[in-house]
């Protein structure tokens, strides 16, 4: 029931009508990953019919966004899983039975590159409604490409349908279908016919290699599960409650942070995908808001700095540590605390990693490190002169290279400074106080 109330959810968020009646229907056919001889699936009578997914591509720094127009989306029962190694195959039937939900498109998506996004689209709503985690690795989520060569450039009439199937990563789905466009157009060249079969997927050679001839509706001999009653879909689900759970979804969440944000679409591209990262860093905003009363040219500059620590630094802290920001110890409060010290100028950026990895790693209140660790900026000229000059001093070679007028000069007496300091001089005054010492 729970699988069926997912489906429906599905279907509601992608715009489908949801049946007054649905039915399922025994798939009649013999193959090692089916050993009774048939599935458990829905025929003419499924839960979804229609709607539509629109896919985003960036261009000219600007959204634009195409629809996927769906034919259906339906019930059935997973089957075991194939592994071809060696010349042999073996079955898994671990997943066979569980209800798997298949979604089918129309013939609408023109180029790997569609597809691809399609699917990391689809993989998005199906997290951001938490009916799955949709992970391709773990076969979560899987796709099958049918590629049809139109005749003319009208697409109307489309040529024999092949079908791609192992495909456990988005990578493979846009390579399958970019060589089996090119595969179908070079036999068409050469005057041999497409044949309508299944083709797998090599990753290694990176080519798709014929598997079996596929078949036609009709050789699976539909027809109705007779342990199963069709269903009159509103006695079992309430459609308008769950009409209501569909949350924002990721292309709202896109126009919606392009307005509220002023973020630009690769850097919404960055965090769209990732739920929790994207609610991670609204309610730093949030938090950011209310430590300071700012002009909106002021927010969107501290919102831009709260982007690029979350999408660098911390990201890349929590790759290294292969931890969820939801394990975090730092809190979206703690994070905007940083923040603002950081745009107030109160720490410099080099003590602001500092302080992030200590955060991280202890969980501690961003202000009470830097207190702690006297990390405040310093601005004033005579004590920053005290230690330029002693770097000046050590560094001999570096004061020649930049009288000569070798800019990497400066920079590495700046870097000098910075570290004998550990990051609390203001890196503008250092290399001010170092041009000024040296052209006296």
């Amino acid at each position: 029931k729970e699988a069926m109330r997912n489906v429906i959810k599905l279907g509601l968020a992608l715009n489908s009508e949801i049946a007054e009646i649905a039915k399922f229907d025994r798939k009649n056919y013999f193959y090692p990953d089916l050993p009774k001889g048939y599935q458990i699936s829905q025929y003419d009578k499924p839960f979804c019919k229609g709607g539509y997914l629109e896919i985003s591509d960036i261009e000219n720094d600007l959204f634009i966004f195409k629809k996927i127009n769906i034919i259906r989306i339906h019930l059935e029962e997973d089957t075991a899983r194939l592994i071809h190694e060696g010349g042999k195959t073996f079955v898994d039937f671990n997943r066979a039975g569980v209800p798997l939900a298949e979604l089918v498109t129309e013939p609408d998506i023109h180029s790997g590159k569609e597809a691809r996004k399609f699917c990391e689209e689809l993989q998005a709503i199906v997290k951001y409604l938490d009916i799955s985690n949709a992970n391709m690795e773990k076969g979560e989520m899987r796709c099958e490409v049918n590629i049809s060569l139109a005749e003319d450039i009208s697409g109307v009439k489309l040529g024999t349908k092949v079908e791609i199937k192992n495909l456990n990563s988005f990578r493979a789905v846009e390579e399958s279908i970019d060589y089996e466009i090119k595969r179908q157009i070079e036999a068409l060249e050469k005057g041999e016919e497409i044949i309508q079969e299944t083709r797998g997927w090599n990753e290694k050679d990176k080519k798709t290699v014929s598997q079996r001839r596929k078949e036609e509706a009709h050789d699976y001999r539909y027809f109705p599960e007779p342990d199963l009653k069709p269903i009159k879909v509103n006695e079992f689900f309430d459609t308008e409650k769950i009409k209501r759970e569909v949350p924002e979804l990721p292309n709202e969440k896109r126009l919606r942070f392009l307005k509220e944000y002023g973020l630009k679409p690769k850097e919404i591209e960055e965090i769209v995908y990732d739920i929790e990262l994207s609610n991670y860093f609204e309610k730093v905003i949030m938090e950011l808001d209310v430590l300071k009363n700012t002009t909106e040219k002021e927010r969107e500059e501290r919102i831009k700095l709260a982007y690029n620590y979350l999408t660098t630094d911390f990201k890349s802290l929590l790759l290294l540590n292969a931890l969820e920001i939801t394990r975090s110890k730092i809190t979206p409060n703690n994070f905007a605390l940083l923040i603002d010290f950081l745009d107030k100028k109160m720490i410099s950026s080099a003590a602001g990693k500092n302080v992030l990895t200590e955060m991280f790693e202890t969980g501690a209140n961003a202000e009470i490190i830097i207190r702690e660790k006297n990390l405040f900026q310093v601005f004033d000229s005579n004590e920053i002169d005290e230690v330029v000059k002693k770097v000046i001093e050590n560094n001999p070679q570096a004061v020649t290279d930049f009288k000569k007028g070798k800019s990497n000069a400066l920079q590495f007496l700046a870097g000098q400074v910075m570290r004998e300091t550990k990051g609390r001089f203001n890196p503008n005054v250092v290399q001010e106080r170092i041009r000024l010492l040296l052209t006296e």
